[in-house]
């Protein structure tokens, strides 16, 4: 159960560096995804930061403190979670660019290591 355990540390780790991001420096967030910065999507950005935050924080705490089930149960969530941010990032409706590419590798290496230690966690059983 651990690497699952680890697994959702380390993605509350980007999430809350996204977080912050989002927050701070929403325009240059938008300039890395390839997206215009009108007062509108970052005003989106800002609010999706502030989401994040809970979400960063209910993955710390599940890490630490849930049962084996309640870390399955919340690394299933994030698989589908993770999988979802890879390809909503590749549906941008610009050009990729670096960034882009990068962030929605994240996501697919999330979903996997989930894939990964679901299985692992099932198989043990």
């Amino acid at each position: 159960m651990n690497p699952l355990r680890y697994t959702l540390r380390a993605g509350a780790s980007i999430f809350g560096v996204s977080a912050l991001a989002l927050i701070a420096v929403p325009g240059l967030f938008l300039e890395l995804l390839g997206l215009e910065a009108t007062p509108d999507v970052v005003w989106s950005m800002v609010l999706m930061g502030v989401t994040l935050v809970a979400l960063t924080g209910n993955m710390a705490v599940v890490s630490f403190t849930a049962t084996d089930r309640g870390v399955q149960a919340a690394s299933a969530v994030m698989m589908v979670a993770a999988g979802g941010l890879g390809v909503t990032t590749l549906l941008i409706p610009v050009p990729f660019t670096w960034f882009s590419v990068v962030y929605a590798a994240l996501g697919f290496g999330f979903s996997t290591a989930y894939v990964v230690g679901l299985t692992r966690a099932s198989l043990a059983r």
